[in-house]
């Protein structure tokens, strides 16, 4: 993990070159809370982003973090892949409590006025379940599903950290899914002929990866953003289609009018 001046350096640079939106993800981002909670408040209060939002697990969210840092952040996505406790474990997520600690992380969201979103991985553990009724509970303002994607030297084998061959369903499968809940108004699919690439993805030491295609470009702190961008593979025909630009600002909280003496 880069020092935190190296990581708001690199945050600037990136703002100077037009960078909007930021999403922290992992990994799980909460295993270093202050970090996270102070790039944050960086990326909000001294870059002006118009987005900052956080992908995570959930287990580690603390409200006392929320107390202190919601007001920066407009968006944090959830991991849900099913409302059936024993399919989670079955797929890894957690150790029975997780859909609890699921819907107590959106409640909380909406006490501190963050976005409540979230992301399921489609695959063969869960690709026949009927989401519906779980979805309408939590209301999320966008649910993102995308279907399991295995990235050669990622995670394509046991020699890899990480080996998602059993995840993998057919295309056929994660269509049947998808025509199961497009009736949802949060409902975003993100099928792999639309997830690869689509994607601007820097990894802990501030370098582009370029997924599956080729290695990872060198760290902007070194060779700044424009010269790491001409090494990278962006498929922004993609981000376009799978809708990456939606709205990602939450609504400011009106004072109540009534408590100003």
């Amino acid at each position: 993990m880069l020092p935190n001046e190296d990581a708001k350096r690199g945050l600037k640079l990136l703002t100077e070159a037009g960078m909007r939106k930021i999403n922290f993800a992992g990994g799980e981002p909460f295993l270093y809370p202050a970090f996270l909670g102070e790039l944050v408040r960086y990326c909000k209060e001294d870059l002006h982003l118009e987005s900052v939002s956080i992908v995570t697990n959930g287990s580690l969210v603390k409200e006392k973090w929320l107390e202190t840092y919601a007001k920066h952040l407009d968006i944090m996505a959830v991991s849900c892949d099913s409302f059936n406790e024993s399919t989670n474990m079955l797929i890894g997520r957690g150790k029975g409590t997780h859909l609890e600690t699921f819907v107590n992380l959106s409640q909380l969201c909406r006490k501190h006025n963050v976005k409540f979103k979230v992301n399921t991985v489609v695959c063969r553990y869960n690709f026949d379940e009927d989401m519906n009724a779980g979805i309408e509970q939590v209301a999320p303002f966008r649910w993102k599903c995308f279907q399991v994607l295995v990235v050669p030297g990622e995670n394509d084998s046991s020699a890899t950290l990480r080996n998602a061959q059993r995840f993998v369903i057919s295309d056929e499968d994660y269509r049947s899914f998808c025509e199961k809940h497009d009736h949802q108004k949060s409902f975003v699919p993100e099928s792999n002929a639309v997830m690869k690439s689509s994607y601007l993805i820097l990894d802990e030491y501030m370098r582009f990866l370029n997924k599956g295609v080729k290695e990872a470009t060198k760290s902007i702190l070194e060779v700044g953003v424009p010269a790491a961008m001409d090494n990278v593979y962006w498929d922004d025909e993609s981000f376009a289609r799978r809708g990456g630009e939606y709205d990602w600002q939450k609504e400011e909280k009106k004072e109540d009018p009534s408590l100003d003496f």
